[in-house]
C-alpha cells in the first residue's frame, strides 16, 4: 500500500503539472469534528465545485486514510450542480491521520484536498500535588503528576489565591503559573506570597476535549519550607581538649546563612568507606551546639558522614543530605595473642643463633591494626630499658643471644601503643615423644596428619611443613600451633600443592619442656609412573606364549602400581585383554592360533594414572607335518561317519519326497492304509470279506473336494452295488462281481467322465485278479486316448463315437470284469491287510 500511495502521489503531481489551474480549488473536505475521542466515529464530506464539472459526468471520488483506500463512501450530485461524497470512519484508532479526497483521472488518482484527523482523550485529573518553600530561590515550587498521555496538546496551569480562612474563600488572586512544555512543576515567586498566610493551590489541565482540575491544596508557605543542608567540618585538635578516644570522631557543622534565624534540628549518618555496610543514623542533634563527638566506631577505619536539617518545633521538610565528609577513627593498641616458635643453633660455647617465629591471633573483633613487632631481651643482671633485638613488620626475626639466655619479650605495636608483652621461653627437649605419626591425602591441596597423643597429655603441638628434599635447607616453612593437647591430628590446607613432596614435623609442647620433633614425608597427590616395565617373550608354542617383565623400582613422588593389563590383537583385529595384580611378573597367553601374528602390549596402572609399556609383536609356531596328517585323517573320518549315518537314516525310513505330496504305490500298498476315516453317520454293515464266496475288493478312487449333485443316471435302488452310499461305493462293490452295474450310460458321448478302477482278487488265491471299470461324471483327463494294447491301461481306449468300448459280452454295461494278466500297473498289486476291514 505504501508503494501504491507513492505512485498515486506521483500521478497526482503529474496531473497537477498538466492542469495547474483547473484542479487547484476543485475540491474541499469538511469534517464533522476537527478533534474526536480516540476510538469514536468521524464523518467527512468532499465537495467538487462546478468549475470542475468539465472533468466528466462519470467522475468518481475516492477516499484514502494515509495510504489506505477507504470503502463505503456515498456520492451524489447536489441541486447546485456540485458533486458530494461522504464517508464515515466508524472507529478512528489513530491519534493523528491524514484523510485525502481523490478523483480518478485516467489511470491514476488526483488528490483534490486533504484534512488532518486528530484523536485522543480528555485530560486526566492531576494528582500528588505538593509544594516546597525554597529559601534559596525565594519561591514556592509545586510539582504534580499529570496522569496518562492524552495524545493531544494539553496545557497545565498552576492556579492559586490568598485566603485568611481554610481556603474556603478567595481574597486576592495570584497570577497563574504556566510551566514549560513537558514540565510538571512550576514556581510562584516570593513577591506574590504571604509567608504566614494560607494559600490555596491547584492545577488545571486543559485540551481540545475537556478540562480537569486537581484537588485544592491549602498551606502556609513557611510550613512547607525546605532548608539547605549544613556544611560539615572535622574538629581539629586543640590544646584545651584531649584527643579523641579510639573508635571516636569529632566534627562540627555550619548552617545555611539565610536560615540562621530559624530553629533547626539535624540528623547525622555514617558509613564505612570499605565494604558494603549500610548507613547508620544518629538521632536528632540540636543545631545550636554546632559540634559533636561520634563514638562506637571501628578503630583505624575511614567513615563517610552526612547531615541534614529541618525546622524545629514547627512544620517543615528535611533538607537534602549534605556532601560527604570523610574521617578516620583513631587507632587502639593491638589486642592480640602472639603464638611463637623458634629454632636454635649453637654458634660457639657462648653464643646461640635464634630464629623466632610468631603469628598474631586477634582476641577481639576490633583488635587494632598492627604496624610492627618488637623483640627485646633483658639480662638478669641489667636494669633499665630492655635492649632491642628486632623491630620488624615481618612474622619472624633472627638474632643472637648468650647461651645462658632463656627468655625474650615479643610485642605488637601501632601509633596508639603496644600490646601486652608476650614472654618467649626457650624450652629444653625432655618430654615424651609422639606415637605413630602418619599422614593421608584428603585432596590435591590438603594433607591430614595424625598421631597418637603421648602420656602425659601435652598442652599443645607445633606443626611445621614445607617442601621436602632435595629442596634447599633455607626454604621457607609454614607452621601452626594447636593449643588443644587432646587432639590426635589436624588438617593442613595452607601452601599445599599436588605432586610435591612435603616434610611434616610435629613437636609436642609441655608445661616446662617440649618433646622431640618427629618427621614424616607425604604427597597430597602423587604422579603416575614415568614409564611402564619392558615386556619380553620368554617361551612360545603353537597355541600359547609366555610373557614376562621386570617391575620398575619405586620412584619418589610416583604413585605405586595397583595392577597390570595385558592387551593382545590378532591379524583380524580381534582384541583380547586380561587384568593382573601388581605382584605378577609373567603371564601365559593361551588359546592362540598356530602360525598367527599377534601384537601385545602391557599397561601399568596406579591410583593416579596409567602408563603403557613397550609393544611386542610375536608369531606362534606352525603345526608339524605329522600333526597336520593326523588332523586331516581325523577330519576325513568325521566326514565319513556323517555320510554313513545319513545313508542309514535314508535306508531305514519310508521314502518321502518333500517337494510334492506322497502318492500310494499300487505295487506296495495296503487296503487298510487306503481306507479313510469313517464317521459315525456313514457306518454301515457289509458281508465279511473272509467269506470264500466273496472275493476281496480293492478300488482306486479320485475324489474331488466339492460335493457333486447326483446325476440322472445315479440310482437310489438299494438292491444293487451302485445304489449304496457314495462313500461306500467308492471303496467296496457288493454282490456278484460279474453282474454289470445298473448305472446308465451318459446320454452324450462327449460328456466329461472319470473312470474308476475296481480291482478284485484274492490275496491267497492262485488266480489273477479282476477289475471293474465304471464311468463317472467327473473328468479324469483332458481327453480320451486311443484303445490300449494288451499291456496298456484299458480305460484310456475310446470308441469312434467318443464312448468307452465295452470289454464284456454285454455292450450296454459300463462295468467290465476280466482278468488283467497283461496289465503292467496292476500285475504287481498284492492286496494285504484285509483282516482290518472287518470293522466295516
Amino acid at each position: 500500500m505504501a508503494g501504491l500511495g507513492a505512485w498515486n502521489l506521483a500521478g497526482a503531481a503529474l496531473i497537477i503539472l498538466l492542469f495547474p489551474r483547473s484542479l487547484e480549488q476543485c475540491g474541499h473536505i469538511s469534517l464533522s469534528a476537527p478533534i474526536i475521542r480516540l476510538g469514536d466515529p468521524i464523518t467527512a464530506s468532499c465537495i467538487i465545485s462546478q468549475n470542475c464539472s468539465h472533468l466528466g459526468s462519470e467522475s468518481h471520488i475516492v477516499w484514502k486514510l494515509e495510504a489506505e483506500l477507504q470503502p463505503g463512501e456515498r456520492q451524489q450530485y447536489l441541486p447546485n450542480g456540485t458533486l458530494q461524497s461522504t464517508i464515515t470512519l466508524p472507529h478512528l484508532n489513530r491519534s493523528r491521520a491524514l484523510l485525502s479526497c481523490c478523483l480518478h483521472w485516467g489511470n491514476s488518482l488526483q488528490i483534490l484536498d486533504q484534512a488532518e484527523l486528530q484523536a485522543g482523550y480528555p485530560p486526566a485529573t492531576p494528582h500528588n500535588l505538593s509544594c516546597l518553600m525554597n529559601l534559596t530561590t525565594n519561591s514556592l515550587t509545586c510539582q504534580w503528576e499529570p496522569g496518562p498521555n492524552t495524545h493531544l496538546s494539553t496545557n497545565f496551569t498552576l492556579k492559586s489565591f490568598k485566603s485568611r480562612g481554610n481556603c474556603q474563600s478567595q481574597e486576592d488572586p495570584i497570577p497563574d503559573c504556566v510551566p514549560e512544555d513537558g514540565q510538571s512543576h512550576c514556581s510562584i515567586p516570593r513577591k506574590h506570597l504571604q509567608l504566614y498566610q494560607n494559600t490555596g493551590i491547584w492545577v488545571q489541565a486543559k485540551n481540545a476535549l475537556g478540562t480537569s482540575v486537581s484537588p485544592k491544596l491549602c498551606l502556609v508557605p513557611m510550613d512547607v519550607v525546605k532548608l539547605e543542608p549544613p556544611t560539615l567540618w572535622a574538629l581539629g585538635p586543640s590544646p584545651e581538649v584531649a584527643p579523641p578516644q579510639p573508635g571516636c570522631l569529632r566534627l562540627r557543622w555550619e548552617t545555611w546563612k539565610p536560615s540562621l534565624h530559624i530553629d533547626q534540628k539535624c540528623e547525622l549518618r555514617h558509613q564505612p568507606r570499605l565494604g558494603e555496610a549500610s548507613w547508620d543514623l544518629v538521632g536528632a542533634l540540636p543545631s545550636r551546639t554546632l559540634q559533636y563527638e561520634l563514638c562506637g566506631l571501628l578503630p583505624s577505619t575511614a567513615y563517610a558522614l552526612q547531615m541534614r536539617c529541618t525546622r524545629w518545633r514547627l512544620p517543615g521538610h528535611w533538607s537534602n543530605w549534605s556532601p560527604s565528609l570523610e574521617l578516620t577513627t583513631t587507632q587502639r593498641a593491638p589486642i592480640v595473642r602472639l603464638d611463637t616458635w623458634w629454632r636454635q643453633r649453637q654458634l660457639d660455647p657462648r653464643t646461640v643463633d635464634v630464629q623466632l617465629f610468631w603469628q598474631p591471633v586477634p582476641l577481639e573483633e576490633d583488635s587494632g591494626q598492627i604496624q610492627g613487632y618488637l623483640v627485646s631481651w633483658r639480662p638478669s643482671d641489667q636494669a633499665g630499658a630492655d635492649p632491642m633485638l628486632c623491630n620488624t613488620t615481618e612474622l619472624n626475626c633472627t638474632f643472637q643471644l648468650p647461651s645462658e639466655a632463656r627468655e625474650v619479650i615479643l610485642e605488637a605495636y601501632n601509633t596508639a601503643g603496644t600490646s601486652h608483652p608476650t614472654p618467649v621461653v626457650f624450652l629444653e627437649s625432655g618430654g615424651p615423644p609422639l606415637g605413630r605419626l602418619h599422614t593421608m591425602a584428603r585432596d590435591p591441596h590438603s594433607l591430614w596428619v595424625g598421631w597418637e597423643p603421648p602420656s602425659p597429655q601435652p598442652r599443645g603441638y607445633v606443626i611445621e611443613w614445607g617442601i621436602g628434599p632435595p629442596s634447599p635447607s633455607g626454604s621457607p616453612k609454614t607452621w601452626r600451633m594447636e593449643h588443644n593437647g587432646s587432639i590426635a591430628g589436624t588438617l593442613l590446607q595452607e601452601n599445599i600443592r599436588p605432586f610435591q613432596l612435603y616434610e611434616i614435623t610435629v613437636t609436642p609442647l609441655y608445661q616446662d619442656t617440649k618433646g622431640p620433633s618427629q618427621h614424616i614425608y607425604a604427597y597430597s597427590q602423587e604422579m603416575a609412573p614415568s614409564h611402564g616395565p619392558e615386556l619380553h617373550l620368554r617361551h612360545i608354542g603353537k597355541t600359547w606364549a609366555q610373557l614376562e617383565w621386570v617391575p620398575e623400582a619405586p620412584e619418589l613422588g610416583k604413585s605405586p602400581l595397583t595392577h597390570y593389563t595385558i592387551f593382545w590383537t590378532n591379524a583380524q583385529d580381534q582384541s583380547f585383554y586380561t587384568v593382573l595384580n601388581a605382584s605378577s611378573h609373567s603371564f601365559v597367553l593361551r588359546g592362540l592360533e598356530p602360525s598367527t601374528l599377534y601384537h601385545v602390549h602391557l599397561m601399568a596402572a596406579s591410583q593416579a594414572w596409567a602408563t603403557n609399556s613397550t609393544s611386542l609383536t610375536l608369531m606362534t609356531l606352525a603345526l608339524e607335518e605329522s600333526e597336520l596328517h593326523i588332523l586331516l585323517g581325523l577330519f576325513g573320518l568325521l566326514v565319513l561317519l556323517i555320510c554313513l549315518c545319513g545313508a542309514a537314516q535314508l535306508c531305514c525310513r519310508p521314502r518321502k519326497n518333500p517337494l510334492w505330496p506322497s502318492v500310494p504305490d499300487p505295487a506296495h500298498s495296503s487296503l487298510g492304509s487306503w481306507v479313510p476315516t469313517i464317521t459315525t453317520e456313514d457306518t454301515f454293515q457289509l458281508p465279511s470279506l473272509r467269506d470264500s464266496s466273496m472275493p476281496p475288493i480293492t478300488k482306486i478312487t479320485v475324489l474331488e473336494e466339492e460335493e457333486k449333485k447326483p446325476g440322472p443316471w445315479e440310482s437310489n435302488d438299494s438292491s444293487g452295488t451302485c445304489g449304496l452310499p457314495s462313500l461306500v461305493q467308492a471303496y467296496v462293490l457288493q454282490g456278484d462281481p460279474r453282474v454289470p452295474c445298473t448305472q446308465p450310460q451318459p446320454q452324450s458321448g462327449t460328456s466329461d467322465q472319470v473312470l474308476y478302477v475296481q480291482v478284485l482278487g484274492s490275496p491267497t488265491g492262485p488266480g489273477p485278479g479282476h477289475y471293474l471299470r465304471c464311468d463317472s461324471t467327473q473328468p479324469l483327463l483332458g481327453g480320451l486316448t486311443p484303445s490300449p494294447k494288451s499291456y496298456e491301461n484299458l480305460w484310456f481306449q475310446t470308441s469312434p463315437l467318443g464312448t468307452p468300448d465295452p470289454l464284456v459280452p454285454n455292450p450296454e454295461d459300463d462295468c467290465i470284469f476280466e482278468p488283467l494278466l497283461d496289465f503292467p500297473l496292476l500285475q504287481g498289486l498284492r492286496v494285504s491287510g484285509v483282516e482290518g476291514l472287518g470293522g466295516f
